[in-house]
């Protein structure tokens, strides 16, 4: 994998200690974006040598999180875990010329002299101490038995800079950064020294990643000019934070991406609100007459993105505006392409859809514009897929708790019964007419009709309601209205 790169390679690197979260949803997308605007590599790399707090259920809901966001990627995904010789074979690179050197000094040792700056008021940093130790002597020691890590020799003076395709010209002094560590004394790799090596066996042009990384960059500048390496394209994308302005988290709902499938929200409507989560497709959103466009097909943003558009300061992550990008998703999807989303919820909640498909696809797209999330075909519409539905109590108390008017919906069910022609203009012609000879207000019989027929105060028209359900289930429900208890 050493041959010299010729083509845009990026990558996403998550830590399976956790499930994929927003933050790094976005960073996978914009990776992904970047490298398909490009013609480039994405690359899928797993971080796993944490193997305290890394598990394998972690790793599978972290790929979930991407198929179900639609990003593929083209290599991997690849383990650090099974990586252990590339970085042991790095580090020894860095200590033969001279970057790198064997520490021994004990934990208990660094915690002691951490204690000592704090109460003097110094910032806590290793002292560097064990720099002087030759190569000889240090092989020596180990061979008798002493631990060591290896340390990274930071130059003590000058400063460490690089170019950052978000933030421009970044330098940090040398005084402030100590001497890392980038080999345990187990032998497992630090951060610093398994992302380099990795992104240099792997070849990466660009390190797309968060903004939280800025302060771990020198020391992988400095690592990369000790290999004599050059540089990738660093793009730190800034935090994503929530309505408070505080950095996202639990507290501010779910932050896991599955957790989002599971409230309903479609995979398209997340890909789009995550996109221009601090990023912006510029001109390309600007219309002539009305609001800026912000819906935007995957092939639109493959074709738009660029990291110019990464906005330098924070998102806000807006619940209410990702509620109304699934509105408009679920609204524009074409119903046989629903139906399969809707079917993974009724699996959820144990239900099973008793209507031909005919009928079911009819009824999806009835519902459409008044659904908000797929929980709702779960929940609130299920009356339209069969007769497994709740009734809304405070619906019922509302419309249905007049004796008369319930027994006068069963004999309306009674006069669908025999109605030749069941249009929507029909049934709605029947209903004003009985309500007329009832001497009863239509609205009482639409209303409560409503809630005979769905269960719900709330629904699309009732006579389209009516057309879509059947005229045998119209007749049926309206007529089991008289024995409805009513508390």
């Amino acid at each position: 994998m050493n041959a010299p790169a010729r083509t845009t390679r990026v990558r996403f690197a998550p830590s399976p200690t956790g499930f994929l979260h927003v933050g790094g949803a976005r960073t996978a997308l914009f990776s992904w974006l970047f490298a398909r605007h490009t013609g480039g590599t994405f690359v899928l790399r797993i971080e796993d040598t944490d193997f305290e707090r890394s598990s394998s259920d972690m790793v599978t809901g972290i790929l979930e999180g991407l198929h179900w966001l639609g990003m593929d990627w083209d290599e991997g995904p690849f383990y650090q875990s099974k990586r252990l010789e590339l970085y042991a074979h790095t580090a020894a690179r860095l200590i033969e010329n001279g970057h790198a050197y064997h520490c021994f000094c004990s934990r208990e040792e660094l915690e002691t002299r951490r204690i000592s700056a704090a109460e003097t008021g110094t910032v806590p940093r290793y002292d560097g101490r064990c720099r002087g130790i030759s190569n000889a002597e240090a092989t020596r020691r180990i061979a008798q038995g002493e631990r060591a890590v290896v340390r990274f020799m930071v130059p003590r003076e000058g400063v460490t800079g690089f170019q950052d395709a978000v933030f421009g010209s970044m330098e940090f002094f040398n005084t402030e950064l100590e001497d890392f560590v980038l080999l345990r004394s187990d032998g497992i790799p630090t951060y610093h020294l398994s992302v380099v090596a990795d992104d240099l066996d792997m070849r990466m042009t660009h390190v797309i990643r968060g903004a939280d990384h800025l302060s771990n960059t020198p020391k992988q500048v400095l690592l990369y000019q000790a290999l004599g390496a050059s540089l990738p394209v660093f793009a730190h994308l800034p935090l994503i934070l929530g309505p408070d302005k505080t950095r996202l988290s639990k507290r501010h709902g779910a932050t896991s991406v599955m957790a989002y499938k599971d409230m309903g929200i479609v995979p398209e409507a997340f890909r789009n609100f995550l996109a221009l989560l601090g990023w912006s497709p510029g001109e390309a959103a600007k219309q002539p007459d009305g609001p800026d466009r912000e819906i935007f097909s995957t092939d639109e943003l493959i074709r738009m993105f660029s990291l110019d558009g990464i906005a330098h300061s924070n998102a806000v992550f807006n619940n209410e505006k990702l509620a109304w990008y699934n509105t408009e998703y679920i609204r524009a999807y074409d119903p046989s392409l629903l139906l399969p989303l809707i079917e993974e919820e009724w699996r959820a909640a144990n239900y099973q859809a008793s209507r031909s498909q005919e009928e079911i696809l009819a009824a999806i797209r009835l519902l459409q514009p008044r659904a908000r999330s797929l929980k709702d075909f779960a929940s609130t519409f299920l009356a339209y897929f069969g007769d497994q539905f709740a009734m809304d109590e405070a619906a019922v108390k509302k419309f249905l708790s007049d004796t008369a008017v319930r027994q006068m919906l069963s004999e309306l069910g009674q006069r669908y019964a025999t109605l030749e022609n069941f249009t929507e203009a029909s049934t709605e012609e029947l209903l004003r007419t009985f309500a007329a000879e009832k001497g009863i207000k239509a609205g009482a019989l639409i209303n409560g009709a409503r809630v005979a027929l769905t269960g719900q105060a709330v629904a699309p028209s009732l006579f389209a309601v009516m057309l879509c359900l059947s005229q045998p289930t119209v007749v049926r429900r309206l007529e089991a209205a008289a024995s409805l208890t009513i508390e």
